[in-house]
C-alpha cells in the first residue's frame, strides 16, 4: 500500500517497467492503460497520504476520480484502490474485475477477461502472491489463496488454493511445475537496484 511520497513514485517506476514502457510520459491519444495505472497510483496517493489540508485534498480526489471512473468505463476495468502492489501489467484493454476482498502482491500480469471475485455473499476474495501471471479470461472465485510464482492458463477457473506451478482448466488443476518466470517481468527486482539508494527516477 502507497503509504508516502516514495511509495508512490517506486509504485509508478515499477508499473511502468512492468509495462514495458520507454517513454518519459504517456502518448496523448494512445498509452491508455498506463494513463489508467498511473491514475490508480495517483488516487491510492491522495487518499492514503492526504498530501494537502482538508477541502483542497478532497477536490483533488474528486478530480482523479471522475478521471479514473471515466477511463474505467473506456477501458473495462473495475479495479479498487489498494488492492494491487507495485509491477502491475495490465495486458490490453478488455474487462478486468478484481474485488476490493482480494490481496494481491507485486508484478501481477493480467490479461483480458480475468474476473477475481467473492461468492458466497463473503466480502472476501482472493489472496495472491507476487509474481503471479493470470491468463485470458481465467476466473478467480472466493477465498482461495495463490501462492508466488503461480502461472493460471487461459480460461482456468480457480475455486481451490494454487501454490505453485501452473494451472488450468475447468475448474482448474495443475499442469505444470514451470512457474511464471516465463510470462511476467519481476519489475520490483529491477527497480530496487537504482531505486531505493538513489531515491531517483529514470
Amino acid at each position: 500500500m502507497i503509504k508516502n511520497k516514495v511509495d508512490y513514485l517506486y509504485y509508478l517506476e515499477c508499473d511502468k517497467v512492468a509495462l514495458g514502457v520507454n517513454s518519459k510520459k504517456p502518448r496523448p491519444f494512445t498509452d491508455y492503460v498506463w494513463k489508467y495505472q498511473i491514475l490508480l497510483r495517483k488516487l491510492e496517493y491522495y487518499v492514503n497520504c492526504k498530501p494537502f489540508p482538508g477541502i483542497l485534498n478532497n477536490l483533488i480526489i474528486t478530480c482523479i476520480k471522475i478521471r479514473f471512473n471515466k477511463l474505467s468505463v473506456l477501458l473495462g476495468f473495475d479495479i479498487p484502490i489498494n488492492v494491487v502492489g507495485p509491477g502491475l501489467c495490465i495486458v490490453h484493454p478488455g474487462t478486468v474485475v478484481i474485488s476490493e476482498g482480494a490481496i494481491i502482491g507485486k508484478n501481477l500480469r493480467i490479461h483480458e477477461g480475468v474476473t477475481i471475485g467473492a461468492t458466497n455473499m463473503s466480502s472476501k476474495a482472493a489472496i495472491i502472491g507476487d509474481n503471479v501471471f493470470i491468463g485470458s479470461g481465467a476466473k478467480i472465485i472466493g477465498e482461495v489463496t495463490i501462492g508466488n510464482n503461480v502461472a493460471i492458463a487461459a480460461g482456468a477457473v480457480v475455486i481451490t488454493d494454487l501454490p505453485s506451478g501452473t494451472f488450468g482448466g475447468v475448474p482448474c488443476k495443475k499442469i505444470s511445475d514451470n512457474n511464471s518466470s516465463l510470462n511476467l517481468t519481476p519489475s520490483t527486482n529491477i527497480v530496487d537496484t537504482y531505486f531505493w539508494n538513489n531515491k531517483t527516477i529514470r
